[in-house]
Order: C-alpha cells, then structure tokens, then sequence
C-alpha cells in the first residue's frame, strides 16, 4: 500500500512540482534575506568573553590597578528618568538601573570584568561575563542607611560583598575572571538600559550618588577619570534628548549619570542583528505550498473518484489513510530538510558578507533548527490530508489549514500585538510549531521584549512542535472515523 501511495505521488507532476518549489523557496528568500541587509561599516559588535555578542556601555569612573586590592563605597541613591518624547524626561523606575564597583580588563568592549551593583528593582547583585548573575541583599536604595558595597581583587579572583554599614560585610559571590592581566581599570559605574514598556523601549538615564569612598593596594593615577564606555557601540542607543554621562565630587563623595547596559546582547539591545530564524522566513512560503499539495493528495483522488480504487484495494480503509499520511510526511520531511540544508548556510555567508552580524548558535542548535523545520512542513501537510480527507473539498481544506498555521503566524509577527496575545497564540495553535527555529536565549537580568516577534517563543522548540502534531494526529483520528464510517 505505501508502494502504490508513492507510485501515485511520484507520477502527479504537479505534486512533486510543488515539493521542489517549497524546497527552492527556502533557499529563494534566504538567498534574498541575505543580499537585502547591508551593514558594512558599522561598528562591530562586542564579543565577550563566551564567544556571544553583548552590550558593554555604561559611565566609568576609573584608575587603574595594578596587582590585588579593593574598593568600598556606599550608594545613598539612584534615581531614573525615562523618555517619554523628545526632549521629555520623566521620573520613573528602571529595574535594571545599575550603580556600583566593577573590575574590568580595560575599557575596550567586551573585555572581561566583575561587578557589584545596586539596582533599581533587584536589591545588590554581582555579575561577571556578561552572562552571570548572583543575587544579594534586596531593598531598594535609601539615604538611611546607605548601601555599602565592596569588590576584593586577588589574582583573577574578584569578591563581591554587601553591608549595611560599612564594618560587617556579608559575601555575595565570587567570580574567576580571566584575561585580567596585571593591570585592570576599577572604579564606580553607572549603567541605565532601555526601558520596557507596551510592545518597545524607551530610552533611560540614571545618576548614582556614591560616598565613602575606600581604596586599598596598587591604585595608580592621581586623579580619577571618568568617560561613557561603548558611545558608539551598535548595541547602545544613546542617552536621551537633552541627557549626557558626567561624573562630580572630590576622592569620597561622587554623583554619576550614566546609561547603557552590562549585559548579554538580546534582539532589543542588537536590532540590527538577525538569527537564523530570519534566514529561514521562506518557511513561511514553503508551507502553503506543502499545504497544498498535501490537501490536493486526497481530494484530487475524490475528483477523479480514484478513491473508489484506492478503498477497494484495502477493506481496511484507514490503513490507506495511514499509507498516504507516511507517505506524504516523508516526501516533504525529505524536500524541507534539502531546502533547509542549501538555505541556512547560504544565507547566513551572505548576511554576514553584507555586515550583518549573525547571533551564533552551536552545531547541535543549527540541526535541531534544520531538522525541525523539516519536521514542521512534513506534519503540517499531513495536517492538510487529514482535513481534505474530512472536507473531501480542495479549497475549503487548504483554507482551513492556511488559516490555523499561517494565521497565527501572522499575527504573532504583528510587532504590535500584545506580548500576552502573542504568546498565548503561539501556545495553543498549529503555529505553535515555529518554535523549533528558536535560537535566541532569554535573560533574567536583561529587561527585554521576549516575544515571538523577537524570535523568543513561550514553550520549548520541540514543544511548540509538539502542538502541531497534536492537531495533526488528532485531525488523523477524526479523518479515519469519517473515512469508515461514511460513503467513498
């Protein structure tokens, strides 16, 4: 029975003409995903030290140290403003508003470093390669009592520690931070990134108020110097209208204003950066094509009324539903996986020809991506027999299927649908699916835009495809009962 269901697919020209043309459409729009962006020129991104892009600006108030030490100083307060228009500066609150001490390599972007901060939300944190994150004391920032904060450094060592006082000190963590050399830049930071509202980002600036200050061992300089890290990064947005990084006082007591993020890169914070999910937009179009065709490979036989043959041969007619459903999902398994395979490559070389700077993902991310958009096409068109099956009717079938996965495709690529719209339409419906090309990575520490239309979906890549099996194997259910129960 599968040999006779593939003998008919294999002689239907148009049906193996419409699973080349979703394979090439792939590879079309990735060859056209890649030549349209065009980013030369611009700043490269900062690496950190994990190989992965991050956002590295903030104002630095600096001198070098040369060999072990450590600084203490007391934050009596943070305050944040948020943009609310140009030139429209607001009082508002910025959790993720970073003021403290931090130990970095130098001032280049990207270099390594540790920190402990007070933050506008998320009480004392220490954080170190960008991607680390320990949590302390929490409680905002007050006048009374301040809140003390210190980093030891010996070696590559870096401790982190809390105190109410300034005399009896509590360990938040401690950090390995390699690359240090002998001589690193240490001093008071301030860093304000973006602030999440609605469906975007409003741009935000923050001054700390620090005091006692306290320094031991190899500090060099005499004066402390103070600049905006990464004024030109992509990855930084600027300070607000009518807003500038400054830092004033003497050795002991110092206010800083500064903006930007320590932070691993996130779509929000790297607009201009694109991931492999973009490469493979001709997913989109391949799927109405499989679609299609998958419909077409039942109801063209009620046509013709070739099903009558087709039943005939088995008195057992769900076993040729099954026969046609292995079939299908193997032709278009094979056909997705050879446009998936010629298009990530070949549009990710010509993005990043372009300047396009590419998130990176590990081998085993690419394949899970590759083969789960195979796996996507192939279970959706098996989704379009079973509903041809039922409607027996080309049309209002492949409307049907058209409109439970592309649909909400669409919508969740509105990028102003509501986060809880988009994410509850991307759990519950066929398109669902589209998961499985997720490789972007969420973080706590980072406030952000964490939606499908930013390539963050809410359940895990083989979950999501898991939805769409669901309905695929339970519209197969529904096609066998009907399949015997009514006239050919």
């Amino acid at each position: 029975m599968l040999h006779a269901e593939w003998t008919k697919f294999r002689t239907v020209r148009g049906w193996v003409t419409g699973m080349v043309a979703a394979a090439l459409m792939m590879v079309l729009f990735a060859l056209l995903v890649g030549v349209s962006g065009n980013q030369k020129g611009s700043p490269p991104v900062p690496i950190g030290p994990g190989g992965g892009p991050v956002t590295d600006s903030f104002y630095f108030v600096h001198r070098p140290l040369s060999g072990d030490g450590s600084i203490a100083v007391s934050v009596s307060a943070l305050e944040s403003s948020i943009a609310k228009g140009p030139g429209d500066l607001r009082p508002g609150t910025v959790p993720w508003a970073k003021a403290g001490l931090i130990i970095k390599e130098s001032t280049r972007q990207g270099s390594p470093y540790a920190a402990i901060m007070a933050t506008g939300s998320h009480g004392v944190r220490m954080q170190d390669g960008y991607v680390n994150d320990t949590a302390g004391p929490s409680g905002p920032v007050s006048a009374g009592p301040p809140r003390w904060l210190r980093l030891d450094r010996s070696g590559d060592t870096i401790t982190g520690y809390a105190s109410t006082d300034g005399t009896t000190w509590t360990e938040v963590g401690t950090a390995q931070v390699r690359g240090l050399g002998s001589t690193a830049q240490a001093g008071l930071f301030v860093a304000s990134p973006p602030a999440v509202g609605g469906e975007g980002t409003a741009g935000s600036v923050s001054t700390a108020t620090f005091g006692d200050l306290r320094t031991e061992g190899g500090w060099g300089g005499d004066h402390w110097t103070g600049g905006q890290v990464g004024a030109h990064s992509p990855g930084f947005a600027g300070y607000p209208e009518n807003a500038s990084g400054s830092f004033t006082g003497s050795d002991a007591r110092f206010t800083v204003t500064g903006a930007g993020d320590i932070a691993p890169a996130v779509r929000d914070s790297l607009p201009t950066g694109g991931h492999l999910r973009d490469v493979l937009v001709g997913t989109f179009a391949a799927l109405i094509a499989v679609i299609v065709v998958g419909a077409l490979f039942i109801t063209e036989e009620y046509r013709s009324k070739m099903i009558h043959l087709s039943l005939a041969a088995s008195p057992r007619r769900s076993r040729v539903l099954v026969a046609k459903a292995l079939v299908l999902w193997a032709v278009t398994f094979a056909a997705g996986l050879a446009g998936a395979i010629l298009a990530a490559p070949l549009g990710e070389r010509l993005a990043r020809g372009n300047g396009v700077y590419i998130f990176p993902v590990s081998s085993w991310t690419e394949l899970r991506v590759v083969l789960g958009t195979a796996a996507l096409l192939a279970t959706a068109s098996v989704l379009a027999l079973a509903v041809g099956a039922v409607f027996r009717h080309s049309a209002g079938a492949i409307t049907t299927v058209v409109l439970a996965i592309v649909l909400p495709y669409v919508l969740i690529a509105v990028p102003f649908m509501p986060a809880s719209v988009a994410k509850g339409v991307a759990m519950v419906t066929p398109g669902a699916a589209f998961a499985v090309q997720q490789t972007l990575v969420p973080y706590e520490q980072v406030a952000s835009n964490y939606t499908p239309y930013y390539g963050y979906y809410p359940l895990a890549p083989w979950a999501g495809f898991a939805v769409l099996a669901g309905y695929a194997v339970a519209s197969l259910a529904v096609a066998a009962v009907v399949l015997d129960r009514r006239d050919a």
